[in-house]
């Protein structure tokens, strides 16, 4: 599966609230910008704030960008999706 494909999957999945099953996509990409981006709001989601602000700054993100991490997972897949 193209890692495109496997990361709109891993949105999809932290939408649903499958946090794990997300986590497990993303960490098998941590090469890409866009997977290091998901990562980090996936752990900004669960209230680890020093490995989120990691991650976002793999992914040439900023951690205050997003308030809400509704809004943030759809700009992600709205940025995988484009």
């Amino acid at each position: 599966m193209a890692i495109r494909l496997e990361l709109i999957e891993a949105v999809d999945l932290a939408i649903a609230g499958d946090w794990d099953a997300a986590h497990a996509i993303v960490q098998k990409h941590e090469a890409d910008a866009t997977a290091c981006w998901l990562h980090a709001a996936l752990h900004k989601i669960e209230g680890d704030e020093a490995n989120a602000r990691y991650w976002y700054r793999r992914a040439g993100q900023f951690y205050e960008s997003y308030a809400d991490p509704k809004a943030e997972l759809a700009a992600i897949k709205a940025a995988l999706t484009y």
